[in-house]
């Protein structure tokens, strides 16, 4: 849990039309924790394939969360085991609950959210998603929301593109499909709700 709280932040929140989740990219290096090793994720979401080839459906997000956690938590039972170190945010769909937001700790405790965040400077993003978070929230304010709270739990004074992910769940389309923003949409997102990077040439001239 110490190495997840000095890992990137990520954010989900549960949108009344969708979902939207940020991650906070960490770019000091390799690290030891964090949210864990890719293959540990891999081994983990692969783990949970076999409904689609049994009976030709994707499996229900919170049966998807269970499963995982029922391996996470059987790895901390046995010697000589390393239990996976990876904490999980599961944002998903299904036609039993519509639009899910998840959230897993290493022991394989797993809770539901409408609005969370884990890694670095946690903390401070889960008072400002109680303060801010409303019902009925939809995306396009949701996004908003996910980038305030981003730009008050980072380090540095800038937000910009390079330093962070953002996608939503798009609820057009008659089966939801995951939309991962490209950098450019990022910014642009950014400046909407004025959090990008100032021209300097325009500080410059207004000093």
């Amino acid at each position: 849990m110490e190495a997840i709280s000095h890992a990137g932040t990520v954010l989900g929140v549960l949108a009344s039309d969708g979902k939207v989740t940020g991650k906070l990219l960490d770019l000091s290096g390799a690290k030891e924790g964090g949210y864990g090793g890719s293959g540990e994720k891999i081994f983990l979401l692969n783990s949970c394939k076999s409904p689609l080839f049994l009976y030709d459906e994707d499996i229900p997000v919170e049966l998807l969360a269970q499963r995982l956690c029922d391996l996470k938590q059987g790895y901390t039972q046995y010697g000589g085991l390393r239990p996976f170190g990876v904490s999980l945010l599961y944002a998903g769909y299904d036609p039993h609950y519509e639009f899910q937001l998840y959230h897993s700790d290493p022991s394989g405790n797993y809770s539901g959210w409408k609005a969370t965040s884990v890694g670095a400077n946690n903390g401070t993003a889960q008072s400002l998603l109680k303060q801010e978070y409303k019902e009925g929230l939809g995306v396009e304010d949701a996004v908003g929301l996910v980038l305030r709270v981003m730009s008050k739990t980072m380090d540095s004074t800038t937000l910009g593109s390079e330093k962070l992910r953002d996608a939503t769940l798009d609820p057009k389309t008659k089966q939801p499909k995951a939309r991962i923003y490209k950098p450019a949409e990022i910014d642009a997102l950014l400046q909407k709700h004025g959090l990008g990077k100032k021209d300097e040439d325009a500080e410059m001239a207004a000093a």
